[in-house]
């Protein structure tokens, strides 16, 4: 069961006193601009490209596997290149930034839980498609998209930084986007839907709030968790499941959450 849409348009994916120092370290990216003034999450193009390098692989290799290789198809050089620069900017791929390395581990494990693994580090990395999250969050499933709802959100982030041209694209590429991940079906009109969180998700969605700053209980009322359609009774049971399949070390006791990473991520101990 999903949290009700008031309460999750009232979650953030950044604590109130803003991002941890640990937020930055591990991959998250702040600012006005994001990646979506000209892509989506690029789901299909994040997919061919994890799949064209070994999960050992560094940045120069999957910029060779996209550029020099056209592993992703692309018509021309000048288009192969400006999408390894997008692809960087939402994902890193690069194993030396912790964000990506925690997401290529993850990736591995479930096929089905990907498009929700790459909105999850899109929503780390672009701020732009983090605006929109509370927008989404907050409507009831079944309910129509109102895209005036998601270029006000965009505007109150970027005030009079985009034009009004480059604004309605970004509606457009965050709307496609949220369909990619699940949680909007349709063309001309879009719908809410509900998706279904697994444990790999939730051990990234707690990988996230951690490094943002969430400890404890916030741990499960984070945006990061509300964006998965769960409860906090399902994130709870979730995360135990992530224990149970060795991703994550977690004691919980009433309200007292202690949260291990290093099973994800072995310099995750240091945030």
């Amino acid at each position: 069961m999903r949290m009700t849409s008031t309460a999750a348009s009232q979650l953030s994916l950044l604590p109130a006193g803003g991002p941890a120092d640990a937020a930055l370290k591990a991959g998250f990216r702040f600012g006005d601009l994001g990646t979506h003034s000209s892509r989506t999450i690029m789901l299909a193009e994040l997919q061919a490209a994890l799949a064209a390098a070994p999960p050992e692989a560094g940045r120069a290799d999957y910029a060779a596997a996209i550029i020099e290789a056209n592993c992703l198809g692309k018509p021309t050089a000048s288009t192969r290149r400006l999408t390894n620069q997008r692809l960087g900017e939402l994902y890193a791929l690069d194993p030396a930034v912790p964000l990506f390395r925690v997401l290529r581990r993850l990736w591995a494990i479930d096929e089905k839980s990907r498009p929700l693994l790459a909105l999850l580090a899109s929503l780390a990395r672009d701020p732009l498609l983090r605006a929109t999250a509370p927008v989404i969050i907050a409507l009831p499933e079944g309910a129509e998209l109102q895209r005036r709802e998601i270029r006000a959100a965009l505007r109150a982030t970027v005030d009079s930084r985009l034009n009004e041209a480059t604004l309605d694209k970004v509606v457009r590429n965050t709307a496609s986007s949220w369909t990619q991940s699940g949680h909007l079906e349709g063309r001309t009109f879009k719908m809410r839907r509900l998706v279904r969180a697994t444990p790999v998700v939730v051990a990234m969605a707690l990988y996230l709030g951690h490094a943002a700053g969430f400890r404890g209980e916030e741990l499960l009322t984070s945006g990061g968790i509300a964006v998965l359609d769960c409860s906090v009774s399902s994130a709870r049971d979730l995360a135990v499941d992530a224990k149970r399949f060795g991703l994550i070390d977690l004691r919980m006791a009433g309200d007292v959450i202690e949260l291990g990473l290093e099973r994800l991520d072995p310099a995750a101990g240091r945030f």
